[in-house]
């Protein structure tokens, strides 16, 4: 084994964890995907090829019958790579930077070839057996990488045996609220809620515009769907029944510097009275608009207890919600039902700051944060859905609406719950100290503090939470058999006005 033999496969192996860690792991995480479960047994068979590769040439030199398993394994490795390939190009997106990474791991391999598979060949040729060799610090390095795809193999085989139990409920039943058929314009589309928002209404049979800046991104979503990049794009005599206002910057992708602070207002302030506009030019006005706001608009509170009537606390997140409210308000001026939906910490596996905590607390790394009192308002994604759903068919909802489920929990108890259905310790706090000095008010008011919220007015209309408790949600989420969704019921019995 020459030095730049050693060198090239040292280069596979952090490229390779490169690509584990930040794609596979970090942006894509596969492992909490359904659809890549096939993807997730290559990557893990290939992965235990790697180990055993790494094991046997870091303390010996294989001859014989040893050499050629090593290199029909090596074959088996490179048709496993070629399916790979196939299978992410049908099933996913990659980003740029995985297709580079790709490409790079690709050409390193042809060179790892061009060098092991000659020295392989020699080998065969002589007595079979595993000579030991004393390969010096690359012995030690290479029982390190053998010890580390072999763990991240037996993951992603584990991750895929898990997949199956990963499907999520049949998104037409979200929508079974909405009797008749609806033309429903959606901003924020591509988002978390809104790409499982759509789904529903596309498999329910409505009629859904989406409004976005990115079409390429846009086209992924179901079809059938109605693509626009400006809203002079829908004709005046264009039939909306009723707008969905997702649209706005994510509040927690990057700290709150006065620069983001003033994009995150005008992301939604903009786009919201540009749909006032745009609905008060249409011939025919639609019934319903359904709102974004947050629970950020209570501000900071300790155990009260907060529903629809409840004051707020002045702090960014408050006046952020405030601005955004007072822009959808103004729909009301035209005779548009408006509501807005203050909603909580949304919860699923697809996105959200759930999605970003899944890896490290199936790792054994999750904890508290600070001193995990402060409380969490949460809701599950598919509730969420089925609420917006349901303030869009019943014409008796109109104004604030909380969008969180019924029992709040605090951050330890959140962290508790994530743990037990991963059945993982959670024992590693996050302190609050380091937290406030990098992040500052976006620590305080995201992480380390919260608000306990009722969901009121929801409960008092009819609504009916299939995900009503954390233990219900989060099992359901990772894919404990006991916590699998119900069928969710239809919440409306009520035809609203408007719809065809």
């Amino acid at each position: 084994m020459t030095t730049l033999l050693w060198i090239a496969l040292a280069a596979q192996t952090l490229m390779g964890a490169f690509d584990t860690i930040w794609h596979h792991e970090g942006s894509e995480r596969l492992a909490w995907r359904p659809a890549q479960a096939r993807e997730l047994r290559l990557h893990g068979v290939r992965n235990l090829i790697y180990a055993a590769l790494f094991a046997v040439i870091g303390w010996s030199e294989p001859h014989g019958l040893a050499a050629c398993g090593l290199l029909a394994l090596l074959t088996i490795e490179l048709l496993i790579t070629l399916w790979d390939f196939v299978e992410e190009d049908r099933t996913r997106h990659l980003p740029a930077s995985e297709r580079v990474t790709h490409t790079l791991l690709t050409l390193n391999y042809g060179v790892v070839l061009a060098m092991l598979v000659p020295l392989l060949l020699s080998w065969a040729t002589l007595p079979g057996a595993l000579v030991a060799v004393d390969q010096g610090v690359w012995r030690w390095l290479a029982s390190l990488a053998a010890a580390a795809v072999a763990l991240s193999g037996v993951r992603d085989l584990a991750a895929a045996r898990r997949a199956v139990r990963l499907v999520a409920s049949d998104p037409a039943l979200l929508a079974a609220g909405m009797f008749g058929r609806w033309s429903v314009l959606v901003t924020g589309g591509t988002g978390f809620v809104g790409r499982r928002l759509i789904a529903a209404l596309v498999a329910a049979g409505h009629e859904v515009t989406v409004l976005t800046r990115d079409r390429a991104t846009a086209a992924q979503l179901p079809a059938p769907i109605r693509i626009v990049t400006a809203l002079d794009q829908i004709a005046p005599e264009t039939r909306i029944n009723a707008i969905v206002n997702l649209a706005g910057a994510p509040i927690a992708a990057r700290p709150w510097t006065l620069a983001r602070r003033l994009h995150l207002i005008r992301s939604r302030v903009a786009m919201t009275r540009a749909l006032i506009v745009f609905a008060a030019r249409l011939d025919h006005r639609p019934d319903v608009l359904i709102s974004g706001s947050a629970i950020g608009w209570y501000g900071l509170h300790d155990d009260s207890p907060l529903d629809e009537r409840s004051a707020g606390r002045d702090c960014f997140s408050r006046r952020l919600c405030l601005a955004w409210e007072r822009a959808a308000s103004v729909a009301g001026d035209h005779d548009i039902r408006t509501v807005l939906l203050r909603t909580g910490l949304v919860l699923d596996g697809e996105g959200g700051m759930l999605a970003r905590l899944l890896a490290p607390f199936e790792f054994g790394l999750g904890g508290r944060l600070g001193s995990g009192r402060q409380w969490m308002s949460w809701i599950h994604r598919d509730d969420l859905v089925r609420l917006i759903v349901h303030a869009i068919a019943r014409p008796d909802i109109a104004g604030l609406v909380n969008a969180t489920a019924p029992t709040p929990v605090t951050n330890a108890r959140f962290t508790a719950a994530l743990g037990h259905a991963l059945h993982r310790p959670a024992i590693l706090p996050v302190p609050a100290a380091p937290l406030h000095r990098l992040l500052g008010a976006f620590a305080d008011e995201l992480l380390l503090g919260g608000q306990r919220v009722l969901p009121a007015v929801a409960l008092a209309s009819g609504f009916s939470f299939v995900y009503p408790t954390i233990d219900a949600a989060l099992g359901a989420i990772v894919g404990n058999r006991r916590f699998m969704p119900r069928a969710a019921r239809p919440v409306t019995a009520t035809l609203a006005t408007g719809a065809s």
